[in-house]
């Protein structure tokens, strides 16, 4: 933004003394307020406290020039006196100061408004820049993000398909080698399988004492996620049981045949 374009703009605008905004102040949370800033802000604060300073001592003069003058009063009678003389000249030394307060405090506001202008100037420069630096950090953030996001997406399909993979492999391996098939893959507490996302936590969450040794959760989890192995299971279970029951009755045959 054209620097006579700020102060254009700054001086037909009603300005609050910005030193006593503290909105103002908070415009510099960032990063602080810049060398010339605080520059400008030292020479606002200058003119406010020998301001404040003046209309302090214009105060405390009016109540001098009030008692000396009731003094008078009450010597009205001892014209001559050294009293009311001195009296009478140190109202005129009063009045030169009031008068002289009085015309430094028409002349401040003069001043005050230009060095507050000056200083709006710098903040409305730094403002500008300020939101101008912000906007190329929040695009290159923003492209970050956006970048973060598709790897994210990438990662979750590719994690998905290694677990979708890992069920097909175990199922495979389960249907052909049965439950044993665990010691072929030499699985340890150290060295779980992952079959599902719950798989995953779990692996991750639970107590390494948990669980004997032979892998009762894993063996368990494991069932639970592969109908395809506990139906396999099932079928060996049913003919060992129908082997066993055969032995039972051919024991008796054969008994017999020996006896004969």
């Amino acid at each position: 933004m054209d620097e006579e374009e700020i102060r254009r703009k700054v001086a037909q605008s009603k300005i609050p003394v910005l030193v006593l905004d503290q909105k103002w102040h908070r415009l510099f949370a960032l990063e602080g307020k810049p060398d010339d800033i605080k520059d400008a802000e030292v020479k606002v604060n200058e003119i406010l406290k020998e301001q404040g300073g003046l209309n302090n001592e214009l105060r405390d003069l009016k109540k001098v020039k009030k008692k000396l003058m009731v003094n008078i009063v009450d010597h009205v009678d001892q014209a001559g006196s050294t009293h009311v003389a001195k009296d009478a000249s140190m109202i005129d030394e009063t009045n030169q100061r009031i008068e002289e307060v009085e015309d430094r405090l028409l002349e401040i506001p003069k001043e005050l408004k230009e060095a507050n202008d000056y200083l709006m100037e710098l903040s409305v420069a730094y403002a500008y820049e300020r939101m101008r630096t912000n906007t190329e950090e929040i695009k290159e953030i923003s492209d970050w993000i956006k970048e973060v996001r598709v790897k994210l997406k990438k990662n979750i399909i590719k994690k998905q398909n290694r677990e979708i993979n890992n069920r097909e492999i175990y199922s495979y391996m389960h249907d052909i080698f049965g439950k044993d098939m665990l010691s072929l893959f030499d699985i340890t507490d150290d060295n779980k399988i992952i079959l599902t996302s719950r798989d995953s936590y779990m692996a991750e969450s639970q107590p390494a004492d948990e669980g004997d040794s032979k892998g009762e959760w894993r063996s368990g989890a494991q069932e639970e996620t592969n109908p395809f192995a506990k139906k396999s299971q099932e079928r060996k279970d049913d003919a060992d049981t129908t082997d066993d029951t055969g032995d039972d009755k051919a024991a008796p045959a054969s008994e017999d045949s020996g006896q004969q």
